[in-house]
């Protein structure tokens, strides 16, 4: 996708897309990171973040999912939540039903903190309140982890996630263009080879109304660490076959997963 400020015009694009899936057969679909909306702009956006009650977004995905009969991980959307203890949003990741019901909820744990020689600062904290609990969720015979775009830098949740059964992660994405070019491809694949693990990343594409440009080259990457699907530039849907019998077969092949062991950490003080 390549979202804009307006949540009405990304429903309407969403609701396109999404029925050119179902018409192509899609069982499940996989959306980016804000597909509800990208503005940088925060004191902009403040008049547009809202509960999940009153989300156009969420409210056309779980339309569109019970219309088709089809599963959704709607990547992320900027919610404002009322269980909260301050006022910061959460960037949240939905994975909607056939029935259009929301099967499981997961708030993104790494938030991109980062101050810059020059003096900049990009404090992704401020505006949002982090994830404290990862999330597995059984899908039918599989089981999916989810996870949202900075968190792909961290290789010890995915670890987790696989551990806990995950044969699918997803990682709903809106990497910058020069990151992505130096890392994107690169993490990964290296998360798919860690756990062994299916990975499909949605992501976003394009220069968006806010001035910012994304990356693109939504994929999936099997257990393997073969690319099996790379969009390159392209906005609208990609339909991937996918083997689950992969997942088994690789772990059993290299099995890091059970051969992973616990270690004391190195100590502060200089070894001499």
């Amino acid at each position: 996708m390549r979202s804009g400020i307006d949540p009405a015009e990304n429903a309407e694009v969403l609701r396109e897309y999404l029925t050119l899936a179902a018409n192509q057969g899609a069982e499940m679909v996989f959306t980016p990171e804000m597909t509800g909306m990208m503005d940088c702009n925060r004191g902009r956006a403040k008049n547009t973040v809202c509960t999940e009650q009153e989300d156009i977004v969420l409210r056309t995905a779980r339309e569109l999912a019970d219309t088709h009969g089809f599963w959704i991980n709607l990547g992320s959307l900027a919610i404002l939540d009322e269980q909260g203890d301050d006022q910061r949003w959460v960037n949240r990741s939905f994975l909607i039903d056939p029935d259009g019901q929301i099967s499981t909820r997961y708030d993104k744990i790494h938030l991109f903190d980062v101050k810059l020689g020059s003096g900049e600062a990009y404090l992704e904290s401020k505006a949002y309140r982090p994830g404290t609990k990862a999330v597995v969720v059984p899908v039918g015979d599989q089981n999916i982890g989810l996870t949202i775009c900075y968190d792909l830098r961290f290789a010890s949740l995915y670890a987790s996630l696989a551990e806990a059964g995950a044969d699918i992660i997803t990682v709903p994405a809106a990497f910058t263009v020069p990151t992505g070019r130096a890392h994107w491809e690169s993490l990964l694949r290296a998360r798919a080879i860690e756990t062994a693990s299916y990975i499909v990343a949605a992501t976003q594409c394009g220069e968006h109304a806010d001035g910012r440009k994304t990356h693109g080259h939504s994929m999936v990457v099997d257990p393997w660490g073969e690319i099996l699907l790379d969009m390159d530039q392209e906005l609208g849907i990609a339909i991937c076959e996918i083997d689950f019998a992969k997942v088994q077969e690789v772990r059993e092949r290299i099995p890091a997963l059970s051969n992973r062991r616990t270690f004391e950490k190195p100590l502060d003080e200089k070894v001499i």
